[in-house]
């Protein structure tokens, strides 16, 4: 199919790209060539077929016929065939949906999507409808980075972080084969771009043919460091930030930027090395738990509520202060980053030229109801849509993480641009809190000599003490004593001052039964297996998120979650609030909520012991190993802190985690793998909760 002799002289990427895509198009003309359809076809549902349309028109027949005779046997008769039809076009919709439930098991995007068209009502569409339209949106994106960076102020010179000395470079890229690329295209995602020559599912399937060429395409970009020009060009399709907003509000839109195929499988080669290099020379931020493996939201929680309920424990107060930066990824500065992979990651050769070329001569066009809008270029930011943004950003990130380091009172936590800072002192030593302004200070210098703006509008603090204490605390905290509040939203758990998540449970409570009564819509439409499978990703999923926290709940919390995972479990068998619920949980095999919080505590703490977890993690847990020759030697058991309070210390996952892990049976504390251990240790938290 394809002719060898076009790639002959194709000395540089750019050429063999040309000549893959001429390549392309000229097979797919001949194979299927662009045909013009003027036909407008009407919407109809997509469970309709050739059944359901053929019994309607008899309907309609037969509704002319009664009308024209007026006869009670032809009534009788149309009642017959609605009734049927109606019976038919339920039992259609009923396969259409539990075909995209079963097919859309692992992918939650299509599940939610299909389930909310259905229990919800339709989002409103963008109003555009020429190029021009499409052009305001564009400028409107532009303005918007414009904007941001005409406020941040000049450079500041705060304190520079230390920049110590690379211990290693990396100058080349490894060639890959054929089988690595074909291993990279089996678990992408599928998603294709406009831009794409290649749909995504006709790539996959072609690949056989097209592979080589891909391979020869990759190792060219490595080889050479120079990434290709026609993957620098983002299509941008807006997208409505929730539900409901108002579609003629042009701030109520996210961009939503895609990129083509081939690019992704080349940026994922790149992100495969890079990040074995990283990992290599230890230059990841500890304390970052943003789009790294091993890292979520729920591990960087659980740390920082760990260091509050243990410093509460032992008498302290904590502020809490979560800062918000304004559009961070698309601020950051090309050639600071590229000072930063080449002075403090070690990035040298064709290794920082192929960065440097990848950064360069971007651009994008937004794309709404298939109308583009002209281009515009992108000077700055992140590649949004990429697959080495994240990590990019991260690296941008590195000094900031020093220099917070500089201030011993101030403790610090990150996910991607979400930063946390949080400082513990003894209702004495308020003078401590002089750290933490500071800190702020020398972080926001930092954040303007690096292109990046702090919202202060969306700064949140939280001071975590005794009422009486309150006001003093206020008194010492400058401009931050504005942005406090009684409650405040962490990475989607809501933190009070006593730390107690009253409210988050207020409010999961809520939201569960609204996704609830959405779901009792769909009990005809689907079996209970599907039926099961969807109560558990739109309920069970937001009981499970950061449960692991929920160790501090107390009991009238607790009963309100529990009350929330019976109601699942009567809309799922049909049972009325009479019955009694113990016997429905055992036989749908449901671990109640507060086993369920145990589990996933558990099996942190085995990831932790196996070196499967953050190591921020892995430190707040300790083997126990006694003084002297005792039996328990051998026992793989967790030593036990010393706390004061039981509402305080003792709910830690300091303190829970080896007290849970303690009580197991020592076949399950000797368990190597994960995955066993996981089975065996919801079989023994079953029989203990319906022994």
């Amino acid at each position: 199919m394809f002719d060898p002799l076009l790639f002959m002289d194709c000395l540089d990427v750019d050429n063999f790209m040309h000549c893959f895509t001429k390549q392309c198009v000229k097979i797919l003309d001949q194979v299927a060539p662009v045909k013009s359809n003027l036909s407008i076809k009407k919407k109809v549902c997509p469970w309709t077929n050739e059944v359901t349309l053929s019994l309607k028109r008899l309907c309609r027949k037969t509704e002319r016929l009664w009308k024209a005779t007026n006869l009670e046997v032809h009534r009788l008769y149309l009642r017959d065939l609605v009734s049927s039809y109606n019976e038919m076009v339920e039992n259609a919709r009923s396969d259409y949906i539990r075909q995209l439930v079963t097919v859309n098991k692992k992918n939650p995007k299509v599940l939610f999507d299909t389930i909310n068209s259905l229990v919800c009502s339709a989002a409103p569409v963008t109003p555009v409808f020429c190029e021009a339209d499409s052009n305001t949106l564009l400028r409107f994106f532009t303005d918007k980075i414009k904007m941001i960076k005409e406020k941040i102020p000049p450079l500041l010179c705060g304190t520079p972080a230390v920049i110590e000395p690379v211990s290693s470079l990396w100058s080349s890229f490894k060639s890959v084969t054929l089988t690595d690329i074909s291993a990279l295209v089996t678990k992408m995602k599928p998603s294709s771009c406009s831009s794409d020559v290649l749909p995504c599912r006709l790539f996959v399937k072609v690949f056989d043919v097209i592979g080589p060429w891909v391979t020869k395409m990759v190792n060219l970009s490595l080889s050479t460091g120079v990434f290709p020009s026609t993957f620098k060009h983002a299509i941008v399709e807006p997208l409505l930030k929730k539900t409901g907003l108002d579609p003629t509000v042009l701030s109520n839109f996210r961009p939503i930027s895609k990129l083509p195929l081939l690019s992704k499988i080349l940026e994922k080669v790149v992100s495969e090395q890079l990040s074995l290099f990283l990992d290599q020379g230890n230059i990841h931020e500890t304390f970052q738990s943003g789009f790294r493996k091993l890292h979520s939201t729920e591990t960087a929680l659980l740390k920082v509520s760990s260091d509050i309920m243990m410093s509460a424990d032992s008498g302290k107060c904590t502020v809490l202060v979560l800062l918000d930066l304004s559009s961070a990824f698309d601020t950051v500065d090309h050639q600071i980053l590229l000072r930063r992979l080449r002075d403090e990651v070690g990035l040298s050769g064709s290794v920082l030229h192929w960065f440097s070329s990848y950064l360069s001569g971007r651009s994008f066009s937004v794309t709404v109801n298939q109308i583009r809008s002209e281009s515009a270029d992108l000077l700055c930011g992140v590649p949004q849509g990429s697959v080495l943004s994240p990590v990019l950003f991260l690296l941008y990130l590195i000094p900031l993480g020093k220099i917070i380091q500089g201030f011993p009172d101030v403790s610090y936590h990150m996910f991607a641009d979400d930063i946390q800072l949080y400082c513990s002192f003894k209702p004495t030593e308020l003078q401590r809190l002089s750290s933490l302004v500071q800190c702020l200070v020398e972080i926001k210098h930092w954040l303007s000599d690096n292109t990046l703006q702090l919202n202060e509008d969306k700064t949140e603090t939280l001071v975590i003490a005794p009422d009486d204490s309150i006001p003093g605390i206020n008194q010492y905290l400058g401009d931050l004593g504005q942005s406090v509040k009684p409650s405040l939203r962490n990475l989607g758990v809501v933190f009070d001052k006593d730390m107690s998540l009253v409210q988050h449970c207020k409010q999961l409570t809520k939201n569960c039964f609204f996704q609830l009564r959405n779901i009792s819509k769909l009990r005809k439409m689907v079996s209970q297996n599907d039926l099961e499978l969807i109560t558990h990703a739109f309920v069970s999923s937001r009981l499970d998120y950061c449960n692991s926290l929920f160790s501090c709940l107390n009991k009238k919390e607790l009963s309100r979650l529990q009350l929330v995972q019976n109601s699942a479990a009567r809309v799922l068998t049909r049972t009325n609030r009479r019955t009694h619920i113990t016997p429905i949980l055992k036989a749908l095999h449901w671990l109640p909520v507060s086993s369920r919080i145990n589990f996933k505590i558990l099996v942190l703490t085995f990831r932790a012991l196996h070196g499967q977890a953050p190591p921020y993690i892995s430190d707040l847990i300790q083997p126990y190993t006694p003084t002297r020759a005792l039996r328990s030697v051998d026992q793989n058991l967790l030593t036990l802190p010393h706390t004061r309070f039981r509402t305080r210390g003792d709910r830690s996952f300091q303190a829970v985690a080896p007290r849970l892990w303690n009580d197991l049976p020592l076949s399950l504390r000797s368990m190597e793998s994960v995955d066993s251990f996981k089975k065996q240790l919801k079989t023994y938290l079953f029989a203990h909760a319906f022994a």
